[in-house]
Parts: C-alpha cells; structure tokens; sequence
C-alpha cells in the first residue's frame, strides 16, 4: 500500500477517469478508490464526455486516455487545461514520442503508460492534485532533446532567463536533465525545501505552469543543448 500523501483540504482528491474501455475504467476505479485520500468523481468514455464531466465535478485531476472517440484524448486536456483548474494526466497503451512530447507542450501533468503499476499511477495522481508534475526522466532523457533540436529556434534566449540567479539557473539545467528535487538537492549540497524554493521561483519568474513546462521551456529556448546522438 502506498502511503498518502499530505492534503491540506482534508478532503478527497477527486478524480475523472476518461477511457473508452469500461474495462480499463473500471480497474483503475478500483486501484484508486482503494485509496482513503482518492475519490473517482466519475467516468467518461470519450473527450466530449471528459469535458463534461470536469464541468460537473470540477475534479482535481483528470486520467485521459489518448485514443477515444468523438474526441480524442490530447484536444479534451487542451480545452481542460485552458477552461478549468483541473490537471490532467495523460494515459494510453501507445508509447509514441509524438504524443509524450505533445503531452508535455499541453502542460499536462504526466505521461503514463497503462500497464504502469499502481503504486506508480496512485503516485502521479497524488502528485498533480499537489500542484507538481510526475515524468519518467528517461523519457525526459530520451524524447525531449530530440524534439527540442529540430524544434529550437534561431533566436537570442528568451529575456525572462536574465531574471533568474545562478542557482535558479543551475536548477533548471538539473530540471532539464529529468532531476527529481532530492536529486537536485544532492547535486547542489542544499536541503531539498531550498530546492522546492528555487523550483517554485523559476516556475514563477518563466510564468511557467510546472516543472514539465519547464523542461520543454529549457530545450527548446536553447537555454539547454541537447547532446548529440
């Protein structure tokens, strides 16, 4: 059993699971109802029907498969995402790049593949409805440099970099490499609240909505060179 997280509402996260497998609904309603701190709120088999379901329960997080009918599940979280408060975790059965990456321009929460195990999915749910992001570094590692490299334009770095200190910077680098905050505490020899600190001011300075925005921001203003392949 994983450990619950710490929720200062005292109340449930609400949760809106979108698939259009009432198989696969059904079982992550059983995983995440198991949980004392998690509430699925309800169920939607298409993107119009995640739509309508974030409008009526107002959910902290949304689990959005990719490949659903009417609409699919990348144009239901970017309409989510820009109409509402609710954050949005991307899962599906395809590990395509294009959709990892376009997950993560969308300011989606995560990237999780369906046969993740629970204790994984019960964790990136946690984590959104937290306010932060949850991505493998490897895919951060594998997919994001790539796209970055033929994406990146030929443009002097954005000025809202200059607002930022060494050490912000020096955290955005270790963000861009896939770090989670322990690890960048480790790298810097600081506590980990100090980088939480760091973190939410770059976060804030960039005008960035999480730390997956902002290891797209860092690749593709040319702030971070991708390695050669």
């Amino acid at each position: 059993m994983s450990s619950v997280a710490s929720n200062p509402s005292g109340n449930p996260i609400s949760v809106v699971v979108a698939d259009d497998q009432r198989l696969v609904r059904a079982g992550f309603r059983v995983i995440l109802s198991a949980e004392p701190d998690i509430e699925v709120v309800g169920e939607a088999a298409d993107g119009l029907e995640a739509i309508a379901q974030v409008r009526a329960h107002a959910p902290a997080v949304v689990l959005m498969d990719i490949r659903m009918p009417a609409l699919d599940g990348l144009s239901a979280a970017a309409r989510i995402l820009s109409s509402s408060d609710s954050r949005v975790l991307i899962l599906t059965t395809f590990d395509a790049d294009e959709y990892v990456y376009e997950t993560l321009r969308l300011g989606a929460s995560g990237f999780l593949l369906k046969d993740a195990p629970p204790d994984q999915l019960l964790a990136a749910v946690r984590c959104a409805a937290a306010g932060d992001a949850l991505i493998d570094p490897s895919i951060t590692r594998r997919l994001i440099p790539k796209f970055a490299r033929a994406a990146r334009p030929d443009s002097l770095i954005p000025a809202g970099l200059r607002e930022l200190t060494s050490r912000e910077l020096d955290v955005l680098r270790l963000l861009a490499r896939g770090l989670a905050n322990a690890e960048i505490a480790e790298q810097l020899v600081v506590e980990e609240s100090t980088v939480k600190t760091h973190v939410s001011r770059v976060l804030t300075k960039l005008g960035l909505r999480d730390r997956v925005q902002a290891v797209v921001f860092a690749y593709e203003s040319g702030f971070v060179v991708p390695e050669a392949s």
